[in-house]
């Protein structure tokens, strides 16, 4: 799925334009502002939340905008936010906003023409969650044919041992396009063993705080034996073959994973 944010004047009625031209499923996320009025489907749109900093219209504890996308992420193939200034996510920006997202396209005026902004969004890195690669292998063609899906998912350590400085953040880079080949390359390697029928992984980069999720390995086999071998092997290579370089930045100093090893 890919996740964008969008911002600056006219912003909400280019987020019904953009889900009306983009494939697949969409979810738009609104923030609620205090004359929000009744809640609405956001044109173009198969889901719809609206968050406030309190509430939301639906039951339960509000949930963040991650929170919101992460639901989405399993069913849905794009995810607009809309009204999300602070948003860091890929941004197309109405105007002349300055958002903290990386900016992929700007335009003018929001009624202009739509096609070099869905080649843009569709041009993001995806937004992956567990539960979306779950939900992907699960579509899988020899689906019916698996009795086991196991999972691997890495997360920021705060610390080692309780002594430790406390890790504030993880910042990851990958060379794009090497490691992303790579990445596929690998798992159509690990999908050709007996009994393995689809592999998933990625790997998120950017500034991760501590506790969040860093990558996942998901696998689809006939039984639980070929499964955890190939998440095994698959977090393993995926360490030492991927181009992905680390920094850690704790409480006390900052520097490059790859140099101290």
């Amino acid at each position: 799925m890919q996740a964008v944010a969008i911002c600056g004047p006219g912003a909400d009625r280019l987020a019904g334009r953009l889900a009306d031209a983009l494939e697949g499923r969409v979810g738009v996320v609104r923030q609620v502002v205090e004359d929000g009025g009744a809640m609405t489907r956001a044109e173009g749109a198969d889901t719809t939340y609206r968050l406030g900093a309190e509430t939301w219209e639906a039951t339960g504890p509000a949930p963040s905008l991650r929170d919101a996308i992460e639901r989405l992420a399993p069913d849905h193939d794009h995810a607009l936010a809309v009204g999300f200034p602070e948003a860091d996510l890929p941004t197309v920006v109405v105007g002349d906003d300055e958002p903290p997202g990386e900016v992929i396209a700007r335009v003018a005026e929001p009624d202009g023409p739509t096609a070099d902004l869905v080649a843009a969004i569709e041009d993001t890195e995806p937004f992956e969650t567990l539960e979306s690669l779950v939900a992907e292998v699960k579509r899988a063609p020899d689906a019916d044919r698996s009795g086991a899906i196991a999972t691997f998912t890495g997360r920021v350590r705060a610390r080692d041992d309780p002594d430790d400085d406390r890790t504030q953040y993880l910042e990851f880079e990958k060379y794009e396009s090497v490691a992303e080949k790579r990445m596929r390359g690998l798992e159509a390697e690990l999908a050709e063993r007996e009994g393995v029928f689809e592999v998933r992984l990625h790997h998120r980069t950017g500034v991760i705080p501590d506790g969040e999720d860093i990558v996942f390995v998901v696998v689809l086999a006939g039984h639980r034996e070929e499964a955890f071998r190939t998440v095994e092997d698959g977090i393993d290579r995926l360490k030492e073959e991927v181009p992905i370089f680390k920094k850690e930045v704790t409480e006390t100093e900052t520097f490059w994973v790859h140099e101290r090893e």
